[in-house]
């Protein structure tokens, strides 16, 4: 924690605190401590229950994502308030562990949206890596009747669903295609140059573009 703490730099806080995250440590030093200090289960529990975010971040580099038991993974989910620390603690850990499937059903339709866009980031990894047994029309469904008025980061999730969809499965990508120009949700999301616009059809188009290429 002392360590953390003489990485802490005020202007990378203030970075961050715009995009949610209260934390102030520059992401490469963070991964060079993990680096290291290996894996660490025992250390990665404990810095994790200091509930402070860069000491999350870290615990999150140096766990075994398999290790975790199911309601261990709930709880951590809906402690994870800040979108690095939500976005790491999902794609580094839930997905590689055994639990994943059974989580993404229980947190798909989950009151608490923050909870319900974990669920929806492990559908859209469904979606790109194993559909079988996926109803991509219902998913499809969904997205067309709630995404247009789901919170912030709900509605993040629900827009990667649309567009791999839209991008994997080339029977449904018309119809992704049209959905994402009807809601026009995150149309005018600022995009640094030469980076491609989370914008649904652009996304869709520009990926299957690069790959037909």
């Amino acid at each position: 924690m002392a360590e953390l703490a003489e990485l802490d730099d005020p202007k990378i806080r203030a970075v961050n605190e715009k995009h949610g995250d209260d934390h102030g440590v520059n992401l490469g030093k963070l991964r060079a401590l993990a680096k290291r200090l290996k894996t660490q289960q025992e250390l990665a529990s404990r810095l994790w229950e200091t509930g402070d975010t860069a000491a999350r971040l870290l615990a999150l580099l140096i766990c075994r994502p398999k290790a975790f038991g199911r309601d261990e993974l709930d709880v951590m989910v809906r402690e994870a308030r800040t979108p690095k620390v939500h976005d790491w603690l999902v794609n580094y850990v839930v997905k590689k562990n055994p639990h994943s499937e059974e989580l993404r059903l229980a947190w798909f339709d989950d009151p608490d949206p923050v909870v319900a866009s974990a669920g929806w980031a492990l559908t859209t990894e469904r979606v790109t890596k194993k559909p079988e047994g996926l109803d991509l029309p219902g998913l499809l469904d969904v997205i067309e009747a709630e995404m247009k008025d789901a919170p912030d980061r709900l509605q993040w999730a629900m827009n990667e669903c649309l567009g791999g969809i839209g991008i994997e499965h080339a029977e449904h990508r018309a119809r992704a295609i049209d959905i994402g120009e009807r809601l026009e949700v995150l149309k005018d999301y600022p995009t640094s140059p030469g980076c491609t616009s989370p914008f649904a059809p652009l996304w869709i188009t520009e990926i299957v573009r690069r790959r037909h290429d």
